[in-house]
Order: C-alpha cells, then structure tokens, then sequence
C-alpha cells in the first residue's frame, strides 16, 4: 500500500454548507504529482457524500492553481508493483483520469478559484470544474505541445472546445500560447475575471448562491448541464487521449528533450524516433 501525505491536499469549511480544497504544494507550484492526485481524489470521494456541502471550491496555494505534469518529482503510483513499464503508463494516465472524472460527478458543483498559472493538466483540471473565476494575475496553456507531446490529455480536447470553441482551442493547443485572464474572461474560458485580493470571497458567495436553492434542483441542473454536452462520452473520449499522448511519450524522446531544453534554456529539437 503506497503512502501519500494528506496534507499536500487541505479542505476547510470556508462559509457554511461551502467547502474549500486547496492543492497545498506551491513549492512545486501544486503540480499533478501522483502524492497529490491521490488524496485529491480521495477528499473528493469523501465531499460527493458529504451531505452538510452543498458546493465545492478548488484552488490553489501559493501563486499556480497547477502547473501540471510534475516533470522532476512525480510521486509514487499506488498499486502498481510487478507491472511492465506499458502497463504501468496506463494506470499512471488511470489515476489522473479518476480524478477528472470524480470532479465532473461530484454531487455538488464544483467552482475553480484560478489563482494563478493553470498548465496543462492544471488546464484540464478548472475545465472538469463546472464554473472558472479567475484573478487577474491566472494564465491558462494546453503546455502538451510545447513538451514534444500531444495537446490532447484528461480530456482537453474534450472541453476545450466546448467552453470556448473549435478554432480558439484548436489555436490554444496547437500553439501552446499563454491565455491571461483578460482573454480568458473575453472568450469564456472563465464566466469572470477579478482582483487577485477578491477571488476567494467571489467563490464563497456564488457557492453559497447556489447553496441557497433546491439540492435535487442543482443536482439535476448539474447533470442535465453535463449530459447535454456529452453527446458523445467524455471517458471513452479520455481514453482515446491518453493512448495517443502514451504513444507519442513512450516512442519517442520528445518529452526528455523538452525537459533537458529548459533547463537549459535552449530551444528544444523534437525529433520522430526515439
């Protein structure tokens, strides 16, 4: 059994009926380690039967809501011994989906407190929420490209285009461009934008606006919201990303490259081979 600290994943109770998770590694700028997926979905298992909460913050510590893949401490994969290093991919790409899933079948809404950058899986992180409030100084990347990798993962390909159409997110994930909270708000990639100062109580007064009405009422809001989007299946889609971006990791040398350029701060030389 893989051990994982509790504490690189906090949940307070902010305002009654409202409950605050916050990824708590901003040295690492709350980065998708394994150490801090695994609790992340486990306090979600806990809130979605949670009957005193009745809508969900997540955010940040420190200056990043999530940088994304963490490309110098991973973490350890739970139950994972004995397993090739193919196989062990796939169950790596299972955790995180897991938890995309557990945040888009929360029982409660889930409002995304943008607190600064939202890298990759960060991005697709805030995407799984229902509802995005940024503060002035968030910036939104789809970073797979800029890493040699496919744009596509936890369903970004997914979302992306549904919250701010196809040919903004074709150009935000093929580009790899920078999205700051202005032009995040401009084209709907967050309902509004704020002072850094403001972001939190702008959370906590929504959530307690949706507090206010109806639980089965927001409940089926939630779902009928979320099933009119899903015309076709967002795990199977999911699925279909994480094979391709598994591909492109494990066959070529891209990834390693990308890593080594920065820290060498050169430009990175992608090649098709390993």
């Amino acid at each position: 059994m893989t051990e994982h600290d509790d504490t690189l994943v906090l949940v307070d109770r902010p305002r009654p009926q409202v409950a605050l998770v916050t990824l708590n590694r901003p040295e690492r700028m709350n980065s998708m380690a394994f150490d801090v997926m695994v609790p992340l979905k486990a306090a979600l298992d806990e809130l979605t039967t949670d009957n005193e909460v009745r809508a969900v913050v997540l955010t940040g510590a420190g200056r990043g809501f999530s940088s994304g893949a963490d490309h110098k401490s991973a973490g350890s994969v739970p139950h994972v011994d004995g397993l090739t290093r193919p196989t062990f991919a796939l169950r790596s790409m299972e955790v995180l989906d897991d938890v995309i899933l557990a945040i888009r079948k929360l029982h409660q809404p889930v409002i995304a407190a943008v607190n600064g950058a939202a890298i990759g899986g960060g991005l697709c992180l805030a995407l799984a929420c229902d509802i995005r409030v940024a503060a002035h100084g968030a910036y939104f990347r789809a970073a797979g490209i800029n890493n040699g990798l496919t744009a596509s993962e936890l369903g970004l390909s997914y979302l992306l285009p549904k919250a701010i159409g196809t040919s903004r997110a074709f150009e935000a994930m093929l580009t790899g461009r920078d999205i700051d909270s202005e032009e995040a708000d401009r084209i709907g990639l967050v309902s509004r934008s704020v002072p850094d100062d403001e972001l939190l109580d702008t959370c906590f007064d929504m959530a307690e606006r949706i507090a206010s009405f109806s639980r089965p009422g927001i409940e089926l809001t939630k779902r009928t919201l979320w099933s009119g989007l899903e015309a076709g299946s967002l795990e199977g889609h999911m699925q279909a990303e994480g094979l391709g971006q598994l591909y492109v990791r494990l066959l070529t040398a891209n990834f390693e490259e990308a890593v080594a350029a920065r820290a060498q701060k050169r430009p990175a030389a992608f090649t098709d081979d390993k």
